[in-house]
């Protein structure tokens, strides 16, 4: 299994991860929460049950680049150009446009 944090304008949001072909998005306790914090996309409402789907949520799918970017990026990070989950943690670390961050955990640590 492979997974990320999603941090919405740099607050822990929830989890993002991807196990056997199924994508799987889950709120943090704490987001969910406070009040204050708002949802990371309309399509993903809170709640506290995990969003699972056979293809990566449009939320996240909208965070990557197109055309020809997307073909460097895959080629120079060689990253498969129908994995879109790897190529999501290699490229949304840092520098987006929007509020999402996606720092991929460490498989050993969970950091």
């Amino acid at each position: 299994m492979r997974a990320a944090q999603v941090l919405f304008n740099g607050i822990l949001a929830g989890i993002l991860s991807k196990e056997r072909g199924v994508y799987r998005f889950v709120y943090d306790k704490g987001y969910l929460n406070d009040k204050e914090n708002k949802p990371v996309s309309l399509t993903l409402p809170f709640q506290e049950e995990p969003y699972e789907s056979s293809v990566l949520f449009p939320a996240f799918v909208n965070m990557l680049s197109e055309g020809s970017n997307k073909d460097i990026q895959n080629r120079l990070l060689k990253i498969d150009k129908d994995d879109y989950f790897s190529l999501l943690l290699a490229t949304a670390g840092n520098d987006n446009i929007g509020p999402l961050t996606i720092k991929e955990l460490n498989a050993a640590t969970g950091n």
